[in-house]
C-alpha cells in the first residue's frame, strides 16, 4: 500500500512496556489520536478524558492460545501454528521453519498427505489449502491425541510469536483484561492487541466516567508478518446484550469506538445495511475496506501496524486515507513503538463545534 514508507528496525516494540523500566505496568504505553488530519500526543493513561460519557467501546473477549508447537517432517523441524478449528474436526494451520534464534520463518505447505509429528506421537496430516488464493494456510486433522488439539496446545504450545520480538514470552503476557475463557476452551491464534494497554484501573475509572463497554468475539487466527493477506474467516459473536447497548449508545448520540480490528470485523459482521447491530454468530469472511466502509463503528483504537498490512485498509475506512496517512508520519517522525506491545492510535471523527462542548472535552 505505500512501499515507499519503511518502519525503522528501531522503531519495533521488541519487549512488553512492562519489561522496559521499574514501575511500569500494560499501560505506560504512548497514545496517538487523530481526528481527521489534526494530530495529538498523549500517554494512554488520558484515554478517559478523550472519551465521553455515553460512548461505547467493543471489546473482544477471546483468550488467546498457545498456538504455537514444534514438530517434524521427516527430519526436517518445524513449527506448527494452529490457527483455527473447522466444523469438521480439522484446523487451519500453518507451517514455519525455526530460524535458528528461537522465532520462525514462514514456508510453503503442503503437500497434500504430509504428515508433521507432534510431541507425544501426535500425528498431523495436512489434507488441502484453505484457501485458493495461498498456499500458506492448510486444512489438517490430528489423530493420536486424547482431549484433541486443545489439549495438546495447552501442554505443548506456547504463544506465537515473529522475529522482531526479543523472546519468548508466557502466555499470560499475551492475555487481556478483556479475556474470558470460553467454555470449549477455544480462543484467538494471536492476541487481540489493541486491548493489551487496558488495565482493571483503567477501565473502573472509564465506567465511573460513563464510558460503556459491549463485549464482543472474534477468534483471531494466524496473521502473516510477511505476506499482509487480508484476514482468512473467522469465527466471532456478538451477543443481544451488546447489540442493543450499541443501538442504545447511537440512538442517544454516542460514539462507538472498536478495540482493535478484531471487534470492527465482529460488531461490522453483524449489522445490516441499515446500520442496526444484530445478535449473530458464526463464521465471518468480512474484510472491511474504504469502498465497502463501515457501517457502525464511529471511532477505532489499534496498534500501528506495518505499510502494507491490509489492516490499513480499514482504519481507510474509519478514518478516510489522509487521516491515516498523515497520522502515520506523525507517529514515525514521533517514534511511536509499532506491532502488539507498542504503542496504540485511537481514531475518531473530527471535531465540530457541538463536540468541542461536551462534557468540558475538546472532542
Amino acid at each position: 500500500m505505500r512501499s515507499a514508507v519503511r518502519v525503522p528496525e528501531g522503531l519495533s516494540a521488541r519487549v512488553p512496556v512492562e519489561q522496559r523500566g521499574p514501575g511500569r505496568d500494560r499501560g505506560a504505553v504512548r497514545l496517538l489520536v487523530s481526528r481527521g488530519t489534526e494530530v495529538s500526543h498523549h500517554a494512554f493513561a488520558e484515554l478517559p478524558g478523550l472519551l465521553r460519557a455515553g460512548d461505547v467501546l467493543v471489546v473482544n473477549t477471546s483468550p488467546t492460545l498457545a498456538a504455537a508447537v514444534d514438530g517434524r517432517v521427516g527430519h526436517a523441524r518445524v513449527v506448527v501454528h494452529f490457527s483455527s478449528p473447522g466444523d469438521d474436526g480439522r484446523w487451519a494451520v500453518e507451517l514455519r521453519d525455526p530460524d535458528g534464534r528461537g522465532t520462525t520463518r514462514a514456508r510453503a505447505g503442503g503437500p497434500a498427505g504430509t504428515e508433521v509429528m507432534l510431541p507425544g506421537g501426535v500425528r498431523l496430516v495436512l489434507e488441502e489449502p484453505l484457501s485458493a488464493r495461498s498456499a500458506r494456510l492448510w486444512w489438517a486433522r490430528v489423530a493420536g491425541r486424547e482431549g484433541g488439539v486443545l489439549g495438546m496446545l495447552r501442554e505443548h504450545g506456547r504463544p506465537i510469536r515473529y522475529s522482531y520480538t526479543e523472546r519468548d514470552q508466557p502466555l499470560s503476557v499475551y492475555q487481556t483484561v478483556f479475556a474470558v475463557p470460553p467454555a470449549d476452551g477455544s480462543g484467538s491464534a494471536e492476541m487481540p492487541s489493541a486491548a493489551r494497554p487496558f488495565t482493571a484501573r483503567l477501565v473502573v475509572e472509564l465506567v465511573s466516567r460513563g464510558v460503556q463497554f459491549a463485549p464482543v468475539i472474534l477468534h483471531t487466527g494466524v496473521a502473516s508478518a510477511e505476506a499482509h493477506e487480508p484476514p482468512y474467516p473467522e469465527r466471532f459473536s456478538v451477543p443481544e446484550a451488546s447489540a442493543r447497548l450499541i443501538g442504545a449508545a447511537r440512538a442517544a448520540g454516542g460514539r462507538v469506538v472498536a478495540v482493535g480490528t478484531t471487534a470492527v470485523r465482529a460488531v461490522e459482521s453483524a449489522a445490516g445495511p441499515d446500520g442496526v447491530v444484530r445478535a449473530a454468530a458464526g463464521w465471518t469472511d468480512l474484510v472491511v475496506t474504504p469502498e465497502r466502509g463501515v457501517r457502525v463503528v464511529d471511532g477505532l483504537l489499534t496498534g500501528l501496524h506495518e505499510p502494507e498490512a491490509s489492516h490499513l485498509l480499514m482504519l481507510e475506512a474509519v478514518a478516510g486515507r489522509a487521516a491515516v496517512d498523515h497520522s502515520y508520519e506523525a507517529a514515525l517522525a514521533g517514534r511511536y513503538l509499532w506491532h502488539e506491545f507498542g504503542d496504540v492510535h485511537l481514531l475518531l471523527p473530527p471535531k465540530t463545534p457541538y463536540t468541542e462542548r461536551c462534557d468540558g472535552n475538546l472532542l
